[in-house]
């Protein structure tokens, strides 16, 4: 593996990740929690199980599922992103990943834009045989060297027509190791969320 590579597995490998929703007064909705495993290789692809919880405004346990991540990562670049256009309840759910430059993500003396093409291939999403296109742009490292500030857009298809777009501004710091510590998306509306890495 390349060090990117492995900086790239590490932003999820054995880590504990908290996602909390707040409308656009700042009043919290809702969380959830997604603890992950270690990477296994294992037969050319990349394992990882995560465990996630969701948690309603009251804090309290709602539901708990696990979902087990495959890749092949000489093949694809797989992104995990905590944005709701599948149904948890999926037993199975294929992902493939088209990116030209994704391994670039955090690379901070090269902040290029970035645009993957996500396709979704399962009769248990609540989007069958959807499509979704994320385009990073407008990437800027601020004046301490280990934050990031970018512009993100989303648009989801399904059968080949636009069902949902989203546009976030995001800030993300990281640490001197290179890895996530924070992130914050806030949409047009200023409603946000904010994903804590542990």
């Amino acid at each position: 593996m390349t060090g990117q590579t492995e900086m790239l597995i590490g932003q999820v490998s054995d880590r504990l990740v908290v996602r909390e929703n707040f409308d656009e007064e700042g009043t919290f909705l809702n969380k959830q929690t997604f603890k992950s495993g270690k990477v296994i290789d294992k037969d050319g692809y990349y394992e990882i199980d995560v465990i996630t919880e969701l948690f309603d405004k009251d804090k309290k346990s709602t539901d708990k599922y696990t979902t087990t991540y495959r890749c092949k990562p000489y093949e694809a670049s797989v992104m995990v992103m905590a944005f709701p256009f599948s149904s948890p309840k999926s037993k199975e759910t294929e992902i493939n990943t088209t990116s030209k430059n994704f391994k670039e993500l955090y690379d901070l003396g090269n902040l290029e834009n970035i645009e993957l093409e996500m396709s979704f291939d399962s009769g248990l999403l609540n989007f069958f045989g959807s499509k979704s296109t994320i385009k990073i742009y407008d990437r800027k490292l601020d004046s301490n060297k280990n934050n990031i500030k970018s512009k993100i857009n989303i648009k989801a298809y399904a059968l080949g027509i636009r069902i949902k777009q989203l546009n976030y501004s995001v800030i993300e710091k990281l640490n001197s190791n290179g890895l996530l510590t924070f992130q914050k998306f806030t949409e047009e509306d200023n409603s946000y969320f904010t994903m804590t890495y542990k």
